[in-house]
């Protein structure tokens, strides 16, 4: 009964026949599922860089202004992220400049404004919820702070869930010791040190 059955098994092993088609549906689901893996993590991958690319962009272009902002300045960076990034994933910004007072020891908001949803203004008195994240700075130095936060969804359903992107990025005026911004409504700032007699 062993022989046989091992004569079976040998027989098997030897058998070359076979039909391509066959193979074809056994490896084609494998396949396939392995390039939908690889897209959907490069797609992660890029996604995560190019948000990362648009908010160091809007900080860079808002850091060599010498001139005030304003409101519709603002909407134009947002417009300009949202080409930058995937246009079907939504867009949240907040630009912020911050100052750092030594006397104090504690960071102020010269001003805040958001564009898109996930943020609220930063004000002095919540600002010191991400004073770890801000740089050392020297008394009354000022940071213009970019903050984006992108949702994904996965090209792919694999296993991978809703990406939620945040970036935090900072830059120091380069051209002007602060950027002002002109709006017509106060932020609820108070702390001012009149460093530019404004």
């Amino acid at each position: 009964m062993f022989k046989a059955l091992r004569h079976r098994l040998k027989s098997f092993c030897r058998d070359s026949e076979g039909s391509v088609s066959v193979e074809f549906a056994l490896y084609a689901p494998l396949l396939l599922g392995t390039f939908a893996a690889f897209y959907t993590f490069f797609d992660a991958f890029r996604q995560e860089s190019m948000n990362l690319k648009a908010a160091y962009t809007i900080s860079d272009l808002i850091s060599r202004e010498t001139n005030y902002i304003n409101d519709t300045y603002l909407d134009s960076m947002y417009a300009m992220a949202g080409l930058l990034i995937r246009g079907d994933s939504s867009l949240g910004m907040r630009v912020s400049v911050v100052r750092w007072d030594e006397a104090d020891q504690s960071y102020y908001v010269d001003w805040s404004k958001v564009r898109g949803g996930g943020y609220e203004e930063w004000t002095d008195a919540t600002i010191h919820l991400v004073k770890d994240d801000l740089p050392s700075m020297p008394d009354q130095e000022r940071v213009i702070l970019v903050e984006t936060n992108n949702t994904v969804e996965p090209a792919f359903r694999i296993g991978i869930p809703t990406m939620d992107i945040n970036n935090f990025v900072f830059t120091r005026p380069r051209f002007a010791p602060q950027v002002v911004f002109v709006d017509t409504k106060e932020n609820g700032n108070s702390h001012n040190d009149n460093s530019m007699g404004l």
